[in-house]
């Protein structure tokens, strides 16, 4: 099977450790005295983290786990086969209230929200004046007159700035909006098993809310949760606003099921990898465009045809003219491919930079992502990648690198 490692073979073994130093840049072990635990931000599930056995990280400023006692490749695998719980708290969950809610958030965005219908999101970024990725964020059209909104975690000091000194200027020319930044807790439930795990706790017959749909509802008995249909993993998936004095109670339910583990940052960065998703700060930063990052396909037609969304003008003329450079998936043997690792033409010319990498637990072989010249970026090139000062030879190959499994009603 496809998913089945090998006990003791040399791919499963010595996989580990090579997918936690390359799938989660930027965490740091964190040393359990009270000087580091009192520098980190806590989600509601920190003390559970800790006795499930969870290894804690710094990330993005918050005290996260990395994996538990099972091993990274153990949890990748049983969420692609079952069902895995992830906390995810650390995300900046806003609201956008007032009858101008959606021509402000479009203001900031290059997505189309006034074409959603209710309770549909989407994925749309953030853009500077320069037309570079400030952030990438959902946007969900609720039926209860706001827009929900999640960020990353990386940048929620610079995301509620940004969207706080916007409404300011937005507010003075006479419009009607307000920010209401939430303190709930969310819990990613992730895997083709979390429908029939989260239906036991809900009354609304999940069959009818389909990838990037939202509703409110009751879970296992919690009032006033969120639970929208995505995730980050390419796995069915669902995420679940719930309030945080609640979190461990409803984390607590879940895992009564067989089906279901925790599992932390680590099996979450590959997964997100197998399936191709943008890391912000990795993949994409303010000195890249859409274009460059393969992200046309966020930019509402509308919004195109308007360039009413900042730095429109330098973002649609690089779709009509083409960019220097182009986000590419890669696939290569030998030694795994890592953040910063060069990627040569077959001559040997440095032609760009890898950005996210590691082995891929259920396709034995490494996958990446990072950005080429544009004459390279064909799927299906032959090129190169120097790891270790020796050079491999790779190919642009098409994402997601593992088949996604998002629920379309059908």
């Amino acid at each position: 099977m496809l998913l089945r490692v090998v006990a003791g073979s040399r791919f499963g073994t010595g996989i580990q450790k090579e997918v936690l130093r390359a799938a989660v840049p930027g965490v740091r072990q964190e040393r359990h005295s009270s000087t580091a635990e009192g520098s980190l931000k806590k989600t509601a599930l920190y003390e559970f983290h800790r006795a499930q056995g969870g290894k804690m990280v710094e990330f993005a400023g918050w005290s996260m786990p990395v994996q538990y006692k099972d091993s990274h490749i153990a949890s990748h695998l049983h969420t692609r086969q079952h069902c895995s719980i992830f906390d995810v708290s650390h995300m900046l969950q806003s609201k956008v209230h007032g009858k101008d809610r959606v021509k402000f958030i479009e203001s900031l965005i290059v997505g189309d929200v006034a074409e959603l219908k209710d309770n549909q999101g989407t994925l749309s970024l953030f853009t500077n004046e320069k037309g570079g990725i400030m952030d990438d964020l959902i946007v969900t059209k609720t039926s209860l007159g706001y827009l929900y909104v999640v960020s990353n975690a990386g940048c929620a000091d610079k995301d509620s700035a940004h969207m706080q000194a916007k409404l300011k200027q937005f507010k003075a020319a006479g419009h009607d909006a307000e920010l209401e930044f939430l303190d709930y807790s969310l819990i990613a439930l992730q895997g083709p098993e979390m429908a029939r795990v989260l239906q036991a706790g809900v009354s609304d017959d999940l069959r009818k809310l389909t990838f990037m749909t939202s509703t409110m509802a009751t879970v296992f008995g919690i009032a006033d949760c969120r639970v929208t249909r995505c995730g980050y993993t390419g796995e069915d998936g669902a995420e679940i606003s719930v309030p945080s004095q609640h979190a461990v109670q409803l984390t607590e339910t879940l895992l009564k099921d067989s089906a279901v583990k925790m599992s932390g940052l680590g099996a979450r960065d590959s997964l997100r990898l197998e399936a191709g998703l943008c890391l912000y700060g990795n993949d994409i930063d303010e000195g890249t465009t859409p274009v460059e990052a393969s992200l046309v396909w966020t930019i509402g037609k509308r919004r195109r045809k308007a360039l009413d969304f900042p730095g429109a003008s330098i973002v649609v003329q690089q779709i009509k003219e083409k960019t220097r450079r182009k986000r590419v998936g890669l696939v290569s043997t030998g030694p795994p491919v890592r953040q910063h690792t060069p990627i040569l033409s077959p001559e040997g010319r440095v032609i760009g930079e890898v950005t996210s990498g590691c082995p891929s637990p259920c396709l034995k072989q490494n996958v990446a992502m990072g950005y080429v010249e544009a004459e390279f970026s064909k799927l299906g090139t032959p090129i190169k990648v120097e790891v270790r000062k020796k050079v491999v030879d790779a190919v642009v190959s098409k994402m997601p690198f593992f088949p996604t499994r998002y629920y379309s009603g059908k």
